[in-house]
């Protein structure tokens, strides 16, 4: 079971993403970057999913915290706008993916899946290596 945390100030976008995989998983739900980086003082979490668009602190910001604090967890962005460009960029800063809404369950769930995999073989290379 991972330990996923899900941003976004959509009411209605965050309680159905937690409720999606707080089916299988633990869930953590923030309304605000804010409130996210509360949650990431003092939890590791095996997935990050984040709006990209939020008032005061965004998407990026959490990105950045996340690459900081606990480098390993990959942290996907949810965003209305399309931008390849900008999908680009934040692969490049370390974003894991990067979807645009609206989106199908069925995408984001695979995406988290395919996250939560790359993290367990990221963690269990990083145990390995320091026998």
């Amino acid at each position: 079971m991972a330990t996923i945390l899900v941003v976004d100030d959509d009411d209605t976008v965050r309680n159905a993403l937690s409720e999606l995989f707080a089916e299988e998983h633990t869930c953590h739900a923030a309304a605000t970057a804010e409130e996210a980086l509360t949650y990431l003082s003092s939890q590791q979490y095996d997935v990050v999913v984040t709006d990209y668009h939020m008032r005061g602190l965004t998407g990026l910001d959490v990105l950045i915290k996340v690459k900081e604090s606990q480098q390993q967890t990959p942290v996907i962005l949810i965003s209305g706008s399309s931008s390849r460009e900008r999908a680009e960029d934040l692969r490049r800063m370390g974003a894991f993916e990067y979807l645009a809404k609206p989106f199908r369950l069925q995408d984001i769930e695979m995406s988290v899946t395919r996250a939560i995999t790359y993290h367990e073989e990221l963690m269990q290379k990083h145990k390995e290596a320091s026998r």
